[in-house]
């Protein structure tokens, strides 16, 4: 008989997860929120800064896959603690940081972190449910990931405003020695299944649909990034917000990524492919329209709202279709391939970002992202989406 409910070891091993993922996607995107901040405080430019989020995606684009077939073998919950654990290291580092080379060193260091982290959390979630649960356990680790921009970045930014950048850093360390001692006692031991070797790396880039999808994660990632990476700045200096209705900001966006959460546990699984044209749709348009709204803080928040629903959206979908397109053998290091082609996409996106910045005008940052994105809308609309359907009825048949 199938199984009914998860059960109540199950929900508290999720959260541990939940927590983490929220943990580390508030340590990826803080710079985002304090990017102004660390440039005065360092004397640069927020181009020059803004490369702390640029380098970090590249290092997370360049050690995803060999980090993780490095690690493949080990069991999951021990693998999952040393990295944590090595996460918490690096933020107290960071706290440390007198000078901008030093906090670049961190940064990689965290990089390091998490080009293993989204690769195997995903899989840890879908592995410790029933497949009837598994949109269920993915929707959580979703919603850590949006709690950290409902709470995680302006919190971490209201902290860097008031006391100092650093005692952000210091408080997301203090933050995840705690989770790694709740999963310490809640995590369940769940050893490898992914025996991979660099052999089988050329398989998986023969998978047509998983190449499709990592394409597809190329031009969003790098579209979204574009216009995304210098959201704080953009509402200060065009906009004209003041600090506290952008920390408000933020929140609400990532409050709006726990609704897209929702959506995609309720509709992806019986409309998947109209769900993900809509997402896509509605992605393209929110950046396009950034700027026409920018006279007015209340479109603006507006626009926030909707683009939070369809990022978190378009990250599990994506993540869902990974899943659906591997083996259990090979879904970790897909993931792994997924993250760091993401991470691609986040670290030329903010590189883009700084030069429209700073030969253009930041205003622009919006349309450009955009322009960006429609080539990726154009690609899901005339050619994935078919192809993927097909490869699915033939896995279901």
């Amino acid at each position: 008989m199938t199984e009914q409910k998860m059960s109540f070891k199950s929900w508290l091993a999720l959260l541990g997860l939940s927590a983490s993922a929220f943990i580390f996607n508030t340590s990826e995107f803080i710079p985002i929120g304090l990017l102004t901040h660390i440039a005065s405080d360092f004397s640069i430019t927020e181009a020059h800064a803004g490369m702390l989020i640029s380098v970090y995606a590249w290092v997370v684009m360049l050690l995803s896959l060999p980090l993780m077939i490095l690690v493949s073998r080990m069991e999951m919950r021990r693998l999952m603690l040393g990295l944590v654990g090595l996460f918490a290291a690096f933020q107290v580092m960071s706290s440390l940081s007198n000078s901008y080379g030093m906090l670049m060193a961190s940064r990689i260091g965290v990089a390091c972190s998490h080009s293993v982290f989204w690769a195997i959390v995903s899989p840890m979630a879908a592995r410790m449910v029933s497949e009837r649960h598994r949109s269920i356990a993915l929707s959580l680790v979703a919603t850590g990931s949006s709690i950290a921009m409902v709470f995680g970045m302006p919190i971490g930014r209201a902290i860097g405003l008031h006391i100092g950048w650093r005692m952000t850093f210091l408080s997301i360390g203090i933050t995840a020695a705690l989770i790694f001692i709740y999963m310490f006692f809640t995590l369940p031991i769940l050893p490898s299944r992914g025996r991979f070797s660099v052999k089988k790396v050329p398989a998986l880039f023969k998978n047509k649909p998983l190449m499709g999808i990592f394409i597809l994660t190329i031009f969003f990632a790098t579209s979204y990034y574009t216009c995304y990476s210098y959201i704080e700045p953009f509402m200060k200096d065009i906009v004209l917000m003041p600090n506290s209705l952008i920390t408000t900001s933020l929140m609400i966006f990532g409050c709006a990524g726990i609704i897209g959460s929702l959506l995609f546990s309720k509709f992806y699984a019986e409309h998947r492919y109209k769900f993900n044209t809509t997402i896509f749709l509605l992605l393209t348009s929110c950046m396009l329209l950034l700027l026409p709204l920018s006279f007015s803080a209340a479109a603006v928040i507006g626009l926030l709202v909707l683009w939070g629903i369809v990022s978190t959206a378009f990250n599990i979908s994506m993540q869902s279709e990974i899943i659906s397109h591997t083996t259990q053998e090979s879904t970790s290091v897909a993931m792994s391939i997924f993250s760091g082609i993401f991470n691609f996409g986040i670290g030329t996106g903010a590189f883009i970002g700084g030069q429209v910045c700073t030969h253009l005008s930041i205003s622009k940052i919006g349309i450009v992202g955009g322009a960006l994105s429609i080539f990726a809308l154009a690609y899901w609309c005339l050619f994935l989406q078919k192809y993927l359907k097909k490869a699915y009825q033939t896995i279901k048949s």
